[in-house]
C-alpha cells in the first residue's frame, strides 16, 4: 500500500513537472509574440496552453460527461433488455434438431479464442459501466479497482481481438444477402423457421464484429491515451468524447449478442463448446454458408 502510494505521488510529481515545464515553455514562446500591455491577451493565452480551449472542446466535454452521457448508457442497458425480453415472451426462442446431423462450423483455435475474447470483452463492458455509473456506487476502491480491472481486460483482450480479426475477415465481409437479412432483422420477428440469407456469420454478427475489432482498436487506443494522458487536455477530452461514444455503440451490440446467443436461439453456445451446430439450424439460419 505504502509502495502504491509513494509510486502515485512521484507520478504525479513527474507530470506536474512535466507539464510546468511544457507550460514554462509556451508562456515563454506566448509572451514572445504578445505586444507590450496586453495582459488580458497574455493571460487567455497562457490559460489557454495550462487547461485547453474550453470553447473549443472543454465545454462539450463537460456537457456530455455531466448530463448525457449517463442517460445514453442508461437507456442502453434498460430500454435494450427490455425489447428482448418481450421479444421472448412474444416469439420466443427459435428451436433446432440437435440429435440429427451436424456439421462442423468452429475450430478448436476458433473456440479458444472466442472464449479469452468473450471472458475479457464482458470484464470490459462491465468495468466500463461501473466507470460511468461511479458515483452511484460511491466510488472509492469498488471503482478504482473496476478501472484497473478495465486496463488489464483492454490489454488481454487486444491478443483475441487481433486473432479473431484475421480468422474471420474473409468471412465477416459484407455481401448482397446481408441487406436483405437486415430488412427482414434474420427472420427473428416470426415464430416460423424459414431460411433466412446468411452465409456463416449473418448481417448481425458481421456489424458486431467490425465495431468489436476495428472499434475495440480505437477504443484501445483512445483509452491508452485518455488513461496515461498521453496528449494535450482537449486531445484527452476529444478522445474521452470518442471513447464513450463507441463504447455505447459497443455495449448495444453486446446486449444483443448475448441475448441471441443464449435466449433467442436454444442450444445456440453448444457450438461454441464442441464446435458443431446442427444441420437444421444451419439450414435455416445459415442458408447461403457452403458446407461439404
Amino acid at each position: 500500500m505504502q509502495r502504491s502510494i509513494l509510486s502515485v505521488f512521484l507520478l504525479t510529481i513527474i507530470l506536474v513537472a512535466g507539464f510546468g515545464v511544457e507550460a514554462s515553455s509556451r508562456e515563454g514562446q506566448t509572451l514572445a509574440t504578445l505586444s507590450p500591455g496586453s495582459t488580458a491577451d497574455y493571460y487567455q493565452s497562457m490559460m489557454g496552453n495550462i487547461a485547453g480551449s474550453w470553447q473549443e472542446y472543454g465545454q462539450l466535454f463537460t456537457t456530455l460527461q455531466g448530463q448525457w452521457f449517463w442517460m445514453v448508457f442508461l437507456a442502453i442497458i434498460t430500454v435494450i433488455p427490455g425489447i428482448f425480453l418481450l421479444h421472448y415472451l412474444l416469439i420466443g426462442a427459435k428451436h433446432f434438431n440437435h440429435d440429427g446431423e451436424r456439421i462442423y462450423f468452429f475450430t478448436l483455435l476458433n473456440r479458444i479464442v472466442h472464449v479469452i475474447a468473450a471472458i475479457s470483452f464482458s470484464l470490459l463492458v462491465i468495468t466500463g459501466l461501473l466507470t460511468i455509473f461511479g458515483s452511484v456506487f460511491g466510488g472509492g476502491v469498488f471503482i478504482r479497482t473496476a478501472r484497473t480491472v478495465h486496463l488489464v481486460s483492454a490489454i488481454v483482450f487486444v491478443i483475441p481481438c487481433f486473432l479473431m480479426f484475421i480468422m474471420w475477415f474473409r468471412d465477416m465481409l459484407p455481401r448482397v444477402y446481408d441487406f436483405a437479412w437486415m430488412f427482414i432483422l434474420g427472420g427473428y420477428l416470426s415464430k416460423e423457421k424459414k431460411p433466412v440469407p446468411a452465409g456463416k456469420f449473418n448481417a448481425g454478427q458481421k456489424m458486431y464484429f467490425w465495431f468489436a475489432t476495428l472499434g475495440g482498436g480505437v477504443m484501445a487506443y483512445t483509452g491508452y491515451i485518455i488513461w496515461g494522458f498521453g496528449a494535450d487536455l482537449d486531445t484527452i477530452r476529444l478522445y474521452t468524447i470518442i471513447h464513450n461514444i463507441l463504447g455505447a455503440i459497443i455495449v448495444a451490440f453486446y446486449l444483443t449478442h448475448v441475448y441471441m446467443a443464449v435466449f433467442a436461439i436454444a442450444g445456440s453456445l453448444e457450438s461454441m463448446k464442441s464446435g458443431y451446430k446442427s444441420k437444421d439450424e444451419v439450414d435455416i439460419l445459415h442458408s447461403r454458408y457452403e458446407y461439404s
